[in-house]
């Protein structure tokens, strides 16, 4: 392998999309013959090539947090990029919509975060302006949100790769990290394709990230608790029922979104996600099993004290995955006409949930600095979204903690 014989001034951990707008980000503003290294065999296989491909406004998150204004900057690059690069994507807009009494307060908070968060031509609707967006949908008020679209993240990390390399960077497949040790004025990541020599490392390991943080002697204070989105898809025939997007105000205590229907951007729509525990960080059905990945959970207190706060909807979301009609039932609380015979089986992401040791779902990006390595600890969606602004801090933050000016940064070693 190339790798093995140079050293890079950095090696990021990851191929996912916001590792690859990491590098992208490197390689373009510091000109760096970097590295990425990425165990799979090819890049987008996880979290970002098993999401709903949708591009976020920046609605709901808390104003002045890292997620609200990552969002923002990186809605409107990814938009950007898209266009750049050729990448399926489309600004269709979305509808979040309230179906009973007590979730207006909630849609109350959620028009003013937008409003805080600089969304524009956001608009709140009656029952009649919402079935001018979306004519099925049955509601007693909602939000229309024009910024938020659809694209094609997978095709947008490959686009990403290609950026990478004519910038000089290479990005090594079916590369796994198996170790991390320094030596030196240099970092050594022991992969399965032989030692490879960096000046400092980027961990976007997504579902791993805690364990590479360990393998290179940091304490990243959460622990991943993988969870499953699954999905259903409408039949071809079900379709028409759904223009654009539609969510249901979500529930303030969690950081997922709720059960909703989206357009893809290649066709169909999806249905879902629900959000139960995963037995595996892979864990794409419901049968899915690692004994590591289950030990890690179940030794790990955070996860108890959060399962004792919220066992109750714990076990609804899990009655919700083995029930197809309980499935039904969350859905037709948004279009009423949506038949049993209209979901056909779909796919299932994992998501990477950070859990403190106290039971909290982590929920803003959390990104930290240690010694000749930058590590992003919870980069949950709006990930996506955010990739391009997310790469561009992480570099600025590796800039510093590699301790190397700017100039210096921009030669390969």
């Amino acid at each position: 392998m190339s790798g093995a014989s140079r050293k890079f001034p950095v090696a990021v951990i990851g191929g996912g999309i916001v590792g690859m707008a990491t590098a992208m980000a490197l390689a373009r503003r510091h000109q760096l013959s970097l590295v990425v290294v990425e165990a799979e065999p090819r890049v987008a296989s996880h979290q970002t090539g098993n999401n709903s491909g949708v591009i976020h406004s920046g609605l709901y998150y808390k104003p002045g947090s890292l997620k609200a204004t990552l969002c923002a900057e990186g809605r409107e690059a990814m938009y950007a990029f898209c266009r750049e690069h050729g990448v399926a994507f489309e600004q269709c807009g979305k509808v979040v919509v309230a179906t009973e009494p007590r979730e207006l307060p909630s849609l109350d908070e959620l028009e003013r975060r937008g409003r805080a968060n600089g969304l524009v031509g956001m608009k709140r609707l009656g029952p009649e302006a919402v079935k001018e967006h979306e004519p099925h949908c049955t509601a007693i008020a909602g939000l229309y949100v024009p910024d938020t679209g659809i694209a094609d993240y997978v095709a947008a990390t490959r686009a990403m790769a290609r950026v990478i390399e004519a910038h000089g960077g290479q990005v090594n497949l079916k590369t796994a990290v198996l170790g991390i040790r320094r030596a030196d004025d240099e970092v050594v990541l022991q992969t399965s394709q032989g030692d490879i020599r960096c000046g400092g490392i980027i961990n976007c390991a997504g579902l791993h990230s805690d364990r590479v943080a360990r393998m290179a002697g940091v304490d990243p204070k959460v622990r991943i608790v993988p969870f499953r989105g699954e999905y259903y898809r409408l039949s071809d025939a079900a379709c028409r029922l759904v223009k654009n997007l539609i969510y249901p105000v979500p529930d303030a205590r969690f950081p997922f979104l709720g059960v909703h229907f989206t357009r893809m951007i290649r066709g169909g729509v999806e249905a879902g996600p629900n959000a139960v525990l995963s037995f595996a960080r892979h864990g794409y059905r419901r049968t899915s099993f690692n004994l590591a990945d289950s030990l890690s959970t179940a030794s790990y207190g955070g996860f108890w004290r959060m399962a004792r706060k919220y066992w109750r909807t714990g076990c609804g979301e899990f009655y919700r995955s083995m029930s197809k009609r309980m499935f039904l039932r969350s859905l037709q609380r948004l279009v009423p006409e949506v038949t049993l015979g209209d979901l056909e089986p779909g796919g299932a992401g994992v998501r990477a949930q950070a859990v403190a040791p106290t039971g909290a779902l982590v929920d803003d990006f959390s990104i930290i600095r240690a010694e000749r390595a930058v590590h992003v600890l919870n980069a949950p969606s709006p990930a996506a979204t955010a990739s391009i602004a997310i790469g561009q801090h992480i570099a600025d933050l590796a800039a510093r903690a590699f301790d190397l000016p700017t100039a210096a940064l921009a030669q390969a070693v």
